[in-house]
C-alpha cells in the first residue's frame, strides 16, 4: 500500500523489481492513488487496485467491497498518513510490515505488527528498499524501467523534434514554497542557451500555478522557450523527460521521474536536503542550501534537526544564487 505521491510511487516501484527478480511466482497486488495509478499502470507483474482519495467515503465503500474475501500473505504498509492507515485496516494479512518507530506519525504502529530496520539518514528510495529486505530480498541497486508506451515516445518526438541539446525546466514542486523565483529560472535558461547553445523547453501540469509560472519564466527571459506546461499527459510527460540532456526542478514528481528514466537531474534544494530526497540518480547535480535554510529560518545545525525535517518558510528557496546553478549546469554540460 502506498497511494501517493507521485515522487514517492516512483520510488516504490524499485522495490516491486526487486520483490518480482527474488520471488518470480509472488503475486503483487497494489493499492495506489488514482494519479500515481496513470504513472505507472503498465507495470508488469503487478494488479493495481486504484483508490480515488477526491471520492470520500464512496471511494472507501469501494475499496472495501474489491477487497472483500481476499487474504493476503503479507502487507507492505508503505504510507503512514491517517487515511492510509483506516484504509489498511481493510486489507487481511497476518504479516503487516510498516515504517520504523523514527517516521511513525498517525498511530502508524497500530496497523502493522513489525516494522523495517531503522537506518539513519537515509535516502527515501534505499527506504523504501529496506519493505523488499524485510521479507528476505537481498539488497540490489535500485531499478526502475518505469513503462512508457510507444505512442508517448512517438508523441515526445514529434513536439520536441531535433535540435540542440535540450535544458527541460520543471519549474513547480506540488509545495508552492518549494518553487524557486520564476526570474532565477529566466537567468538559467538564459545562460544555456546564449553561452551554451541549448534550447529550452518547459514542462509542467496544467494548475493555474504551474501555467502562471511557466508564463513568468517566458516573460523574464530574453530568448525563447518551447512552453508545453499543461499540454501533455501524465505518461507523455515521462517521454518528455526523458529525452531531455537534462533536467532543473526542485523537490518535486517529474525530477524523481527524470532520474527514474536515465536523465541527470539538477535538483534545487532549501526547504528538503537533497541526501534524503534528492534524484537518486542525481545527487551529485543538486544545489543545496538546506543547512543554510536550517540556521536561518531553524536557527538549528541541520544535524540537530529530525532527518528530512521541512523548511517550508516564505523565501527558502531564494538562498539558492542563481550563479550556482548556472556553474552546475556548465559544468554538466562540459562534462
Amino acid at each position: 500500500m502506498r497511494l501517493s505521491a507521485i515522487g514517492d510511487a516512483t520510488h516504490v516501484v524499485p522495490v516491486v523489481h526487486a520483490i518480482r527478480e527474488h520471488f518470480p511466482a509472488a503475486k503483487i497486488t497494489w493499492i495506489i492513488g488514482k494519479l500515481e495509478a496513470r504513472l505507472l499502470k503498465g507495470l508488469p507483474g503487478v494488479e493495481f487496485i486504484v483508490f480515488d482519495k477526491r471520492g470520500g467515503l464512496a471511494a472507501v465503500r469501494q475499496l472495501k467491497r474489491t477487497l472483500k474475501g481476499r487474504k493476503f500473505d503479507i502487507l507492505l504498509h508503505m504510507q503512514v498518513a491517517a487515511r492510509a492507515n483506516l484504509l489498511s485496516k481493510l486489507v487481511k494479512a497476518p504479516q503487516r510490515i510498516g515504517w520504523d518507530k523514527p517516521r511513525w506519525r498517525d498511530r502508524h504502529q497500530w496497523f502493522i505488527n513489525q516494522s523495517v530496520e531503522s537506518v539513519p539518514r537515509q535516502h527515501q528510495v534505499n527506504a523504501f528498499m529496506e519493505f523488499a529486505r524485510a521479507i528476505g530480498v537481498p539488497p540490489s541497486p535500485p531499478a526502475w524501467n518505469l513503462p512508457l508506451s510507444q505512442a508517448d515516445t512517438d508523441w515526445a518526438e514529434e513536439v520536441l523534434g531535433d535540435g540542440p541539446p535540450i535544458l527541460m525546466i520543471s519549474p513547480c514542486s506540488s509545495h508552492p514554497l518549494r518553487n524557486w523565483p520564476a526570474g532565477r529560472y529566466a537567468e538559467v535558461a538564459d545562460i544555456a542557451v546564449s553561452e551554451l547553445g541549448m534550447r529550452v523547453v518547459l514542462t509542467g501540469g496544467p494548475s493555474e500555478l504551474e501555467r502562471s509560472t511557466g508564463q513568468a519564466i517566458e516573460s523574464a527571459m530574453r530568448h525563447s522557450a518551447q512552453n508545453l506546461i499543461g499540454k501533455d499527459t501524465l505518461t507523455q510527460s515521462v517521454a518528455l523527460l526523458q529525452k531531455a540532456s537534462v533536467v532543473l526542478s526542485p523537490d518535486s514528481g517529474p525530477a524523481h521521474i527524470a532520474s527514474a528514466v536515465g536523465t541527470p537531474v539538477i535538483g534545487l534544494y532549501a526547504a528538503t536536503p537533497s541526501a534524503r530526497s534528492g534524484p537518486y540518480n542525481s545527487l551529485d547535480l543538486c544545489v543545496d542550501k538546506y543547512a543554510r535554510a536550517a540556521r536561518k529560518f531553524r536557527h538549528k545545525e541541520p544535524g540537530e534537526l529530525r532527518w528530512g525535517q521541512r523548511i517550508e518558510f516564505p523565501g527558502v528557496m531564494e538562498l539558492i544564487p542563481s550563479a550556482k546553478v548556472i556553474a552546475m549546469l556548465k559544468g554538466f554540460m562540459s562534462s
